[in-house]
């Protein structure tokens, strides 16, 4: 929903002009959503598109094996009007992640970690490609999670080898173009690269023992274990985004909350990423875990991860965040953001400082 006339006027703009052209996929106020979160819920992402829009976390979408990437205003003007987008050729740096989570560590702990370790620069105009068994047998959800961060590396696209798990995600889409699932999964295995591909660089690493993390500072590669961060006071904590809203995020969130009260000293605020997942969280009773815990629950929307609407910071104050950039003045002027998985937000809204959750065996 628009914050003031000048927003309003925007989308005036906007549904005035896919009025004109008769574009059926303009998704108004209450079909609406975070883009990165409605798009696949859609399906309209599949293994081999080519993805371009105009926001920097569009490599989400490379968890379908697509190549997605956000442009800026003239190539995204020139996309729409020709079909067209021209990139420099990527290198790619392939991260290959070994052995098994521990409970409590999820994706967001995972490319956490990753980003720490390429640094904000170690990516820059290059592919990153997540492979081996931890990603095998993550859900769709978290490696959109994986890949949505590949831009704080300086990532141009994260990239997911399309497998099984694609194929059922997408089937109700796609059911009509194949046979059966086996078959789809043989057409999107082409997607899949080469074993003799060259690669930049390979990355090995062996996280079984990785600790949920979180961000220190105002730089994304600023990451600590959470354990090092506990007793850190935050004035709000705030759960959804295009990294963390899709209702396996509120479903791991609502399992620490429920029957519990978050801090008297914390603001708890949490936005399903579209109607859908709303919707879905309505019928589990998730929505009413979260009011119950004490936290106030808003429509779909991108604003307090930008310091837009519903959850900017005064200065001096802290946020917990599930959201994907902790920038100075990111969440408002003067405010500082530790970025976390749902399951240390949930938490630390219950403690009213940073902690580990209960789901966390370390």
């Amino acid at each position: 929903m628009t914050k003031d006339s000048k927003t309003a006027e925007q989308g005036k703009i906007l549904r005035e002009w896919a009025r004109r052209h008769g574009i059926k996929d303009f998704f108004d106020i209450g079909r609406n959503g975070v883009c990165h979160a409605i798009f696949p819920e859609k399906g309209f992402v599949r293994p081999g598109f080519t993805i371009i829009m105009g926001d920097s976390h569009t490599c989400t979408h490379g968890a379908f094996g697509a190549f997605a990437a956000g442009v800026g205003t003239t190539d995204l003007e020139v996309g729409i009007l020709k079909g067209v987008c021209a990139f420099h050729y990527p290198e790619t740096i392939k991260i290959v992640l070994k052995g098994t989570l521990k409970p409590g560590v999820y994706a967001k702990d995972v490319i956490l970690f990753i980003i720490k370790e390429l640094t904000v620069n170690g990516a820059t105009n290059k592919v990153i490609e997540f492979t081996g068994p931890v990603v095998d047998a993550m859900s769709m959800e978290s490696r959109m999670t994986l890949c949505n961060m590949a831009i704080e590396a300086g990532g141009t696209c994260g990239v997911c080898y399309p497998d099984m798990t694609t194929v059922e995600y997408l089937w109700d889409f796609i059911k009509d173009e194949f046979n059966s699932k086996e078959e789809a999964l043989a057409e999107y295995s082409k997607w899949i690269s080469d074993e003799d591909a060259s690669y930049d660089k390979v990355l090995e690493y062996d996280i079984s023992d990785l600790e949920p993390m979180v961000t220190f500072g105002f730089k994304p590669d600023q990451v600590k274990p959470v354990s090092e961060m506990e007793g850190t006071k935050v004035d709000q904590v705030y759960i959804g985004s295009c990294t963390n809203g899709r209702i396996e995020d509120l479903r791991i969130a609502a399992s620490i909350l429920k029957g519990k009260k978050i801090s008297d000293d914390v603001r708890g605020i949490v936005s399903p990423a579209t109607p859908h997942i709303y919707s879905m969280a309505l019928k589990e009773g998730i929505i009413e875990i979260f009011q119950d815990a004490g936290f106030c629950v808003t429509n779909p929307t991108c604003g307090a991860c930008l310091g837009m609407s519903n959850g900017v910071l005064a200065e001096g104050e802290v946020a917990a965040s599930t959201t994907n950039r902790n920038f100075n003045g990111r969440m408002g002027k003067g405010g500082m953001v530790h970025l976390m998985s749902p399951a240390t937000a949930a938490a630390t809204a219950i403690e009213g400082k940073i902690t580990n959750s209960r789901l966390y065996k370390g």
